[in-house]
């Protein structure tokens, strides 16, 4: 494991979003959703894709909280341009499981 300096880590701007709409992404090479995330007003709307689909339901997904990169720049994943990384673990089987925060904050909240 390499340690890094706190200033590195501060670097990596992890803010909370709401997920506020998701939608099939079948053009994406893995089963995938294209999802669009609140961070507040500071930062505004940002979308996403991510392999999601093992674990989440668009149902489950609407209104939840997650904690997402947004200081990366904008990459092509096939049609779309991904405006952010939304975080997870794999479990076991290989599905991504959410980076969530546990109790209620704004959007745009940043990890520390």
């Amino acid at each position: 494991m390499t340690t890094i300096a706190w200033e590195d880590f501060m670097k990596v701007e992890l803010r909370v979003g709401r997920i506020i709409e998701v939608e099939p992404f079948p053009e994406a090479r893995k089963p995938a959703y294209k999802l669009l995330l609140d961070f507040g007003p500071d930062i505004g709307q940002r979308k996403s894709s991510a392999q999601i689909t093992g674990l989440y339901t668009p149902d489950d997904l609407l209104g939840k909280l997650v904690v997402a990169v947004v200081n990366f720049p904008p990459k092509q994943i096939g049609p779309m341009m991904s405006e952010c990384l939304v975080t997870g673990f794999h479990n076991e089987q290989g599905d991504v499981a959410l980076c969530v925060p546990d109790q209620s904050v704004p959007p745009g909240t940043r990890l520390l």
